[in-house]
């Protein structure tokens, strides 16, 4: 069994803690990234893009670690775990933030889209799951934050397998506490609504009326930053939320509220 991270100084104090973000390189995930490294934590940038994982980890310094990663490949996800385990010697806190969507109708959809939609969003996360905490079981200890999606719980229009995808991560993350609570892992989502990102700037691109409609719907009149999302991740992540497990925290401005 590896050492646990030092005693925090406050209950959301990350300092030394060990932090796998996926999808790390931009977005959410680089808002997350980023607000783990303020707080203490020593980030492991995982993106499939390695010159853009590389380029954040020299952004945020210190012992940050750049590791590219195919999420929906177990081979290299098995290989980020071992990287990540060889240079620190545990892991702590796995945030399952890399996905991808193509937004279309689901009756014109290719079955072939709906593999890489799934094999991304949803076995992508399987993979880290078990590869992670696999190593968090025999440490004794460590921390899982799923970012799924609000689709998952009120569905999202052209986003069917997305949504499919999402809500299987709901499903899974409850399971996954269950099962692991009594090896002192904590397993929570974050729920993102609608949020300010190069994905949503890439499904959104055909619809221009999009995001001015959708800032209308939003009770909060705006769409969701990246930060929004890192400061909800930053606080799962840490001391402070050790005993909440198994539960869904929705970041969308008042959009849902289920």
């Amino acid at each position: 069994m590896t050492q646990p991270p030092a005693p925090a100084t406050n209950d959301q104090d990350l300092t030394g803690r060990i932090c796998i973000v996926t999808g790390a390189a931009s977005g959410i995930g680089k808002g997350i990234a980023t607000r783990l490294t303020a707080d203490g934590a020593i980030v492991v940038v995982a993106d499939l893009d390695e010159t853009a994982a590389r380029r954040v980890a020299a952004e945020l310094g210190g012992d940050t670690l750049a590791v590219p990663v195919d999420i929906s490949d177990r081979v290299s996800v098995d290989a980020m775990t071992t990287q990540v385990i060889e240079r620190f010697g545990r892991i702590d806190v796995l945030v399952n933030n890399a996905g991808w969507d193509k937004v279309g109708p689901f009756l014109e959809q290719d079955p072939a889209l709906w593999d890489r939609i799934i094999g991304i969003n949803l076995y992508g996360t399987l993979h880290c799951c078990q590869s992670v905490v696999r190593v968090m079981t025999e440490q004794g200890h460590g921390t899982v934050v799923n970012i799924a999606s609000d689709a998952a719980r009120v569905g999202s229009s052209g986003e069917a397998v997305y949504s499919a995808c999402k809500g299987g991560i709901v499903a899974f993350t409850k399971t996954l506490a269950r099962e692991s609570a009594r090896a002192g892992i904590t397993a929570n989502v974050v729920c993102p609504g609608p949020a300010d990102t190069p994905l949503f700037a890439s499904i959104s691109e055909d619809s221009p009326k999009l995001r001015a409609s959708l800032e209308r719907a939003i009770p909060l009149r705006r769409l969701a930053q990246p930060e929004d999302l890192a400061n909800a991740v930053a606080f799962l992540a840490s001391p402070a939320s050790g005993y909440i497990t198994g539960q869904t925290l929705s970041v969308s401005g008042g959009l849902t509220m289920a």
